[in-house]
């Protein structure tokens, strides 16, 4: 039987106060019509691009679209590239996220804005900020490639490095959020029974913060699929060395619609794969 408190109003039986409503219990009814009216119309925009991706694409041909040899090429291509990048963000953007989540220092502030930035830049300015770093004249390209001559730009190693270079942040802002959230004194119990810092790091706080880290090597991974701008501009566009997916949707959009249509369709895949993936996480913070 439901107790009431002084007020009329049921009493939740686990604290004996009242009993709090849930938000967003109400339908579309209980909605104000100018809060109503635009949510729709953005619902529809956001919806309508990709209902119409489906709606034209060329179901018959589909098959015929997808097993060209080209197709495959900029598939594998972009399969390899994203997971290397999806790796060599893992390897360097774990221990920054831990840096910034766990040491004060100065200027740690400038330090995230930084590295937070290449979610806001441009990329086709990345790419022209990499070749100006990177590139054969670069400011350490000149370097790479006169001491050990090694060449980045349109190359397969530069395609990694343009994804990886727009893709980390996504994985710093996952872990280094999963650090935060995470309690520290599992760690520094570690550390007063003999540990050191690293090994705490790798037998305590890894573990913990372990799918913080695969969702955000799921983002990375997806963000360097899906990369255009700082590849094309610091990699290039050469079938079978440069040339991903993105690519090749765009230079079959100037030749052949329906086949970037087919390639897009396969992008639009692989990024409802990833939310789907992801969905759990979401949940479980929400």
């Amino acid at each position: 039987m439901t107790s009431l408190d002084r007020t009329g109003a049921a009493a939740d039986p686990r604290t004996g106060g009242p009993r709090r409503r849930r938000a967003g219990g109400r339908n579309f009814r209980g909605a104000p019509l100018p809060l109503l009216v635009p949510a729709l119309i953005g619902l529809a925009f956001l919806v309508l691009p990709l209902l119409a991706l489906l709606v034209r694409t060329p179901w018959s041909d589909l098959p015929d679209q997808l097993t060209s040899a080209s197709v495959w090429q900029a598939l594998r291509l972009s399969l390899l590239c994203a997971t290397a990048a999806t790796a060599v963000s893992l390897v360097i953007g774990v221990p920054l996220a831990w840096l910034l989540a766990r040491v004060e220092f100065p200027g740690r502030g400038v330090v995230r804005a930084l590295v937070t930035l290449p979610l806001v830049l441009p990329p086709v300015v990345g790419g022209v900020a990499l070749l100006s770093a990177l590139g054969r004249n670069g400011v350490v390209g000149q370097w790479l490639d006169s001491w050990f001559g090694i060449t980045l730009p349109f190359t397969t190693a530069g395609v990694v490095v343009a994804e990886a270079f727009v893709a980390m942040p996504f994985l710093v802002i996952s872990v280094e959020g999963t650090l935060r959230a995470a309690d520290p004194r599992f760690e520094e119990a570690a550390t007063t029974l003999g540990a050191s810092r690293f090994t705490a790091f790798r037998r305590v706080t890894l573990p913990l913060i372990a799918p913080g880290i695969a969702a955000g090597a799921v983002l990375a991974w997806a963000r360097a699929l899906g990369e255009f701008g700082a590849t094309i501009t610091f990699a290039g566009n050469f079938p079978g060395r440069t040339q991903t997916m993105p690519l090749a949707v765009y230079l079959a959009l100037q030749s052949d619609p329906e086949a970037a249509i087919a390639l897009s369709l396969v992008l639009l895949a692989v990024s409802i794969a990833v939310l789907a993936g992801l969905r759990d996480r979401w949940m479980t913070a929400s």
